[in-house]
Parts: structure tokens; C-alpha cells; sequence
């Protein structure tokens, strides 16, 4: 498709206002208000929600390999989930995670 640049503007304006009207319902409207018990209790899961759904295409999926599975990856992410869970440090888990990645990357060509 061939958009004119008055279109593009149009479009870019228009992501724009509808970022800050989404962010802005959470930090503008209720920003300096107590929340109930209820929803501190399940914003505390957001992130274990969100990470899991963004890593495991990459572990499953990876572009790099075109999609197939491969075992660097799968191991990495074994490494990084062990780690986690007997540490319970995040630095530990991702760099350890990481390091098994590009061994094994190594290793295995």
C-alpha cells in the first residue's frame, strides 16, 4: 500500500494520542489514589504473566533458526527457569540463562 505523507502524519498523530490516553486513564486518573486490595493483588502478577508470553515464542519459535526448535534455546531456558526458581535471584537466572545460551551456541555451532 501507498500511503501519502499526510497519511503517515495522520496515522503517527493518531498512535500517539491513543498512547497517551491509554497511559494516562492509569497514571493521570488514579495515579495518586489508593487502590483497592483486589487490584494491588493481581497487579502483582502482571509481570509474571507478561515476561513468559514475550520469551516463549523466542524459545519456541525462534526466527533466528526459522522457526524450528533447537536445543540451545530450549536449554537456555531450562538453565534460566532452574536458576530462578532454587536462587530466587533474577541477575543469577538471566545472566546464567544467557551464558548457557551462547555456550551451547558455541559449542554446537
Amino acid at each position: 500500500m501507498n500511503y501519502s505523507t499526510l497519511e503517515i502524519w495522520f496515522i503517527i498523530v493518531g498512535l500517539g494520542v491513543g498512547t497517551f490516553l491509554l497511559r494516562f486513564s492509569f497514571l493521570g486518573m488514579i495515579g495518586n489514589r489508593d487502590l483497592p486490595p483486589w487490584v494491588l493483588r493481581h497487579l502483582r502478577y502482571t509481570a509474571v504473566a507478561v515476561l513468559p508470553a514475550l520469551v516463549a515464542p523466542l524459545v519456541l519459535w525462534p526466527a533466528a533458526t526459522g522457526g524450528a526448535l533447537d536445543l540451545p534455546r530450549l536449554m537456555a531456558a531450562v538453565a534460566t527457569l532452574g536458576l530462578g526458581y532454587f536462587t530466587g535471584n533474577v541477575i543469577v537466572a538471566i545472566t546464567g540463562g544467557a551464558g548457557t545460551l551462547y555456550l551451547l551456541l558455541f559449542l554446537l555451532g
